[in-house]
């Protein structure tokens, strides 16, 4: 206050001297004399002098709203309020008194700013968020490329060896190197599936392994289990049924020899490792008569004639077909035939045998069982014409009279067949029974099945075989099939080395 009183008498002295000694400018006319056309200013009160010390400068963002001021005691006009009789009153805004629509219009300022104000520390936040999280990915991607680079720096998992007890593995169509690596390390073949692809793209007879079955032996090192698995060597479960052969072994009239029959050939292939438990054939053989028709595999369409089988041992003949296959050696005598009567059951569906029989009038089963004497009576180049005969005789009502079926219930067996044979009343022999035998009599190939399911068409109801070399003769006249069994025996082909002739 005293600087304020100050500042006022001094304007106050400065007037009185501009009064007393007025000056003039080139115009001849004092800028602080009253004109005379205007009135004298009213001189300046107390009350009216704006001191702008008080007046304190404010952001229009950063005012608060307003409050409402409280009602002021209404009093005389020119009565002054008790803080102006002190001198303590202030000017409200330049000798203005605030009005109510400025304070209202300062509110909603101050609220439009609060709100931006909100605005940006919200924006400012969220950028802070979106940066954390931006750091943080970069910091995780940045570890994990540092790990995988380290990774690569780090050798696989490896067994030292020797390899322990012999694992068997399973490795299907189509299986990749990742795959196979997949499997050697759960089965505990390998430590680890790194180390055995590492090992396996380094050995280029990884791309001819075959699908199948392979023992290895545990805890081996992986560049050993590679070797072992593209040696050949470790395959184990795999067998090969020729064309034509039986369940049971045979044996020849000359030499006494012993041709392995299927469940031979798979007792063999049973065995894991050299000092390895086999399935026996004996085993086998006992399996195959069980009267578990559905558990051996047998399909619906085979299922009633398999059950009618006048001999148990020989139920299955057929149903394991010419061929390579894969089964597990690890299985039950069950289980492994069941694995191989799946397999090929399928491989005779896929030619069209459930659809088959228009022409012929023959079921499925009848179909496979005329395709097993088929295989054993021709050759390849006369498989149709020879089902062409089956077909002509069925229908005709001629007995088939085929060597091969007199042959299939004799454990020693020869092309030529005895007058005693030939006798012999059995469910297979179609010299002492008309129609096909009770059951397929070998294993039949795909070749001579759809052979039997498309012939080729003609008349014939005989043929025989008249050279060594092969050399098969068919005709529908009786007299010139007499004619050719005369050549044939000529030949020496039809000559038995027990007793009787050929027929």
């Amino acid at each position: 206050m005293t600087d304020r009183w100050a500042r006022a008498e001094e304007r106050y002295r400065a007037r009185e001297a501009d009064r007393r000694y007025p000056r003039r400018d080139d115009w001849g006319l004092d800028p602080r004399a009253p004109r005379a056309e205007e009135p004298m200013a009213e001189p300046v009160s107390w009350d009216d002098y704006d001191d702008d010390t008080n007046v304190i400068p404010r952001y229009e963002d950063e005012v608060p709203e307003a409050e409402p001021e409280p009602a002021a005691a209404p009093r005389r006009v020119g009565q002054r309020g008790a803080a102006a009789e002190r001198g303590d009153a202030k000017p409200s805004g330049r000798g203005r008194p605030a009005g109510r629509g400025k304070a209202s219009g300062r509110g909603k300022k101050s609220r439009i700013a609060s709100r931006k104000a909100a605005e940006r520390k919200r924006r400012r936040r969220n950028m802070w968020v979106v940066g954390a999280v931006f750091a943080l990915l970069v910091v995780a991607a940045g570890g994990f490329a540092g790990y995988k680079v380290m990774s690569s720096f780090t050798p696989a998992a490896d067994f030292a060896g020797p390899p322990g007890e012999l694992v068997v593995v399973q490795v299907h169509p189509g299986d990749t190197a990742t795959q196979i690596a997949a499997v050697m390390h759960e089965r505990g073949v390998v430590a680890s599936s790194e180390a055995f692809y590492e090992a396996a793209v380094q050995n280029t007879g990884m791309n001819s392994v075959q699908p199948g079955y392979y023992a290895i032996g545990e805890r081996s090192p992986a560049a050993d289990a590679v070797a072992a698995l593209v040696g050949g060597q470790s395959r184990v479960g795999n067998v090969v049924v020729s064309e034509g052969r039986l369940l049971h072994d045979k044996h020849d009239v000359g030499t006494g020899g012993r041709y392995d029959g299927i469940y031979r050939k798979i007792a063999e292939a049973s065995c894991v490792g050299p000092d390895g438990r086999c399935v026996t054939y004996e085993e086998l053989d006992a399996a195959g008569a069980s009267l578990d028709l559905a558990g051996l595999g047998v399909p619906a369409w085979a299922m009633q004639a398999v059950s009618e089988c006048p001999d148990r041992a020989r139920q299955l003949e057929g149903l394991i077909a010419a061929g390579t296959w894969d089964f597990d050696p690890t299985g039950t005598p069950q289980e492994i035939l069941r694995q191989l009567i799946t397999t090929s059951v399928q491989a005779y569906e896929s030619t069209g045998l459930l659809q088959s029989g228009a022409d012929t009038e023959l079921s499925p089963y009848e179909t496979l069982i005329a395709a097993s004497l088929v295989e054993r009576e021709a050759k390849p180049e006369d498989m149709g014409k020879v089902a062409r005969v089956i077909v002509n005789r069925l229908q005709v009502g001629q007995m088939l009279q085929f060597d091969s079926t007199v042959n299939y219930t004799l454990d020693t067996t020869e092309v030529a067949t005895t007058d005693a044979d030939r006798a012999r009343v059995t469910a297979w022999n179609t010299y002492a029974m008309e129609g096909l035998p009770k059951t397929p009599i070998a294993a039949p190939s795909v070749a001579a099945l759809e052979a039997v399911e498309n012939p080729e068409p003609g008349a014939w109801l005989y043929f025989v075989t008249v050279d060594k070399q092969g050399t098969t003769k068919f005709t529908d006249s009786y007299q010139e099939h007499l004619r050719l069994v005369t050549q044939a025996q000529s030949s020496g082909i039809l000559d038995s080395s027990r007793s009787g002739s050929g027929g």
